[in-house]
């Protein structure tokens, strides 16, 4: 059951459209087409608009498409329709176990605090143990999948003992907020705005559960080829991220238009955020690897990967 182009659906259409808009890879561009999220630090970085110019004097201009989350965003690197984007940690498992050519470039420190198991603020469920025969709502294939794999397991609860619902994240708050589902696992900004706004009320977040890692991912083919766009873009992630931490509250304000979030909302979700822009070592790749063997051992991924064998090194 891992994610290939037949089980993805409805990300089908979204990820050809983005290849007839974009177009596909050519060796004479000298375009990086970069997906995003409504999280982390590429979308501070496009907010802030300071990595355009840095690609511009190395002869490279920029395009951005927005995803939903991890699992088509992947997808589109596989299929030539972006270069370069980030993810949680579970979509690159489940891209690697479809035989995806992508490949890990960098990564963030660990933020477990940046995502929870949520219910509605007058729910009667007050631990996770009491989400047994339970809606539990997530993306499937992305870090909220997996949160919510580790934290019923703590509590005791197998999988296949609670009713898992897969949606999309807009769909899971509407989901959430109209009593379909009894919980939502949810990274931030989602799981802040759930806070601020529905009164949400957190059962576990991923403290001593899951290492929450973002990396970041390019196509296998293409990373060799602009090995100097890579070490900009990431120069300029760490600046952004950077810039954030010392000043988060400034930082939410200045980015809350350009990424659509209200400032407060955008501030509580930052605080939360990890900061730092790094290439993987083996303690990451083996913490990654446990998450492989984790879904491999619950038959969510189709067979045994080596996550080792999908990390990209400048002048490999």
């Amino acid at each position: 059951m891992g994610i290939t182009r037949r089980n993805l659906g409805a990300f089908a259409f979204s990820v050809l459209a983005i290849t007839a808009f974009i177009g596909p890879a050519q060796a004479e561009d000298k375009v990086v087409r970069i997906g995003y999220q409504k999280y982390g630090n590429v979308i501070l970085l496009k907010a802030k608009g300071t990595l355009e110019p840095k690609l511009k004097e190395i002869g490279y201009s920029v395009t951005w498409a927005e995803f939903p989350f991890g699992p088509p965003l992947l997808e589109a690197i596989n299929a030539g329709a972006i270069d370069f984007g980030h993810t949680g940690e579970a979509p690159p498992v489940f891209a690697q176990a479809a035989g995806s050519a992508i490949v890990y470039v960098a990564h963030e420190p660990p933020a477990p605090g940046g995502e929870a198991v949520l219910v509605p603020k007058d729910s009667p469920i007050k631990t996770v143990a009491e989400l047994k025969g339970k809606k539990v709502a997530y993306a499937k294939g992305s870090n909220s999948n997996y949160l919510a794999v580790k934290a019923l397991e703590k509590a005791g609860i197998k999988y296949g003992e609670f009713e898992p619902v897969h949606l999309a994240p807009a769909d899971a708050r509407a989901a959430f907020e109209s009593g379909k589902v009894d919980a939502w696992s949810i990274w931030d900004p989602y799981y802040a705005s759930a806070e601020a706004t529905a009164g949400a009320r957190v059962l576990t977040d991923g403290k001593d559960l899951v290492a929450n890692t973002q990396f970041y991912l390019a196509g296998k083919a293409w990373a060799p080829a602009n090995a100097k766009a890579i070490e900009v873009i990431n120069a300029e992630l760490k600046a952004v991220s950077d810039w954030v931490k010392a000043d988060p509250k400034t930082a939410a304000e200045q980015l809350s238009p350009g990424v659509g979030i209200p400032a407060p909302v955008l501030e509580v979700a930052l605080k939360r955020q990890s900061f730092g822009v790094k290439p993987l070592d083996d303690a990451v790749i083996a913490e990654q690897q446990k998450i492989a063997d984790t879904f491999r051992g619950l038959g969510l991924i189709p067979k045994d990967i080596k996550v080792g064998d999908y990390v990209w090194k400048a002048g490999s």
